[in-house]
């Protein structure tokens, strides 16, 4: 009898929420990277729209920003084909199975997480949200329910990955082994992207102190040249990477420029050893990142063009997640003892 299981592929899921716009860190970090692979792994990509009401949000930007978000997975890449591509809230397991798991998730585990110690404090008490608080177990409901071997995450969800793991080693010694354990999927690219305008943070798409702050993937061109040639530098005028904190901006525009261009450090150091100074880097990344961008753009206009084809594609995606969410829930169900309906 031959061995099967050696030639299933693992299963991969991610997300975005459907906040703020998509940043040249975003497509660095996550989506170049989904698409590169999605042919290696079974692929589940969803837009994570759920966790997008942890905080106030406008309803119609809500509906726009998940079909932009979907659209722009397909401009980056990732193909309907090979990946499943769907909303979060289209499949109904998703909230079902966090109040479950809420049920045997210890307070305490949830209170500990940094990132809602972190966003807490930035609002009165009393306006903050069960849902930021409890953002975690719908993270873990959505990795659990496709019995995802990897899930790709940055270092700012990784404390939420391991709440995750604790969540489903619970659950499988409470009513015997039933949740996958997921392993961090290491990012395949060491560049990490910081803002224009303060190299010292992440860039965020998020963030709107600044227009200065991040490049979106739907900037214009023009806009891409003015926040690149105000970018954060120094005073210095040599185009080395370097660990010092001092030039931290040229050297997250290095960063940019090796990170698109697809080139090793020194083949970048090189390129650039005969420059004047930083704006001759700007300028290159100016054309180097609008070049990015153009390819991008064109697919994401043509892809919205047609009405209703992006609803459509989603409802594909989200017929399929369903069949392996729904499995997943009903399982779940059964161990925990729930009575199951008749029609």
């Amino acid at each position: 009898m031959s061995d099967n299981s050696s030639k299933k592929r693992q299963r991969v899921l991610s997300g975005v929420q459907p906040s703020g716009n998509l940043t040249i860190g975003n497509y660095l970090g996550a989506l170049k990277q989904w698409a590169r692979e999605q042919q290696h792994f079974e692929s589940f990509f969803c837009v994570v729209d759920l966790h997008a009401i942890t905080v106030p949000h406008d309803p119609q930007e809500l509906r726009d920003k998940t079909r932009e978000v979907a659209a722009l997975y397909l401009a980056c890449g990732i193909d309907p084909e090979v990946s499943t591509v769907f909303v979060q809230s289209h499949v109904r397991a998703h909230s079902e199975l966090t109040w479950l798991l809420n049920c045997i998730t210890p307070l305490g585990w949830l209170q500990r997480m940094t990132q809602y110690k972190d966003k807490s404090a930035k609002q009165q008490q009393d306006s903050v949200s069960t849902g930021l608080l409890d953002y975690p177990v719908l993270m873990a409901a959505d990795i659990l329910l496709y019995h995802a071997d990897a899930v790709p995450v940055g270092d700012d969800q990784r404390q939420h990955l391991e709440l995750t793991r604790d969540i489903a080693q619970r659950f499988n010694h409470l009513f015997g082994e039933t949740l996958t354990i997921p392993e961090a999927m290491i990012p395949l690219s060491g560049a990490r992207i910081k803002a224009l305008d303060d190299p010292l943070s992440k860039m965020s798409k998020s963030e709107t102190g600044s227009e200065y702050h991040a490049l979106y993937l739907l900037d214009p061109p023009n806009r891409v040249k003015k926040k690149l040639m105000r970018a954060v530098t120094d005073s210095g005028r040599d185009i080395q990477f370097s660990d010092d904190p001092e030039r931290a901006g040229v050297n997250n525009l290095l960063e940019l420029y090796a990170a698109l261009t697809e080139q090793e450090h020194t083949t970048v150091e090189a390129h650039f050893a005969n420059a004047r100074g930083y704006g001759d880097l700007k300028k290159e990344l100016v054309e180097v990142t609008n070049e990015v961008l153009a390819g991008i753009q064109q697919k994401y206009q043509a892809l919205t063009a047609e009405e209703g084809y992006i609803d459509e594609l989603l409802a594909r995606g989200a017929e399929r997640a369903c069949e392996v969410a729904d499995a997943t829930l009903a399982t779940v169900r059964e161990r925990m003892g729930f009575l199951k309906a008749h029609a």
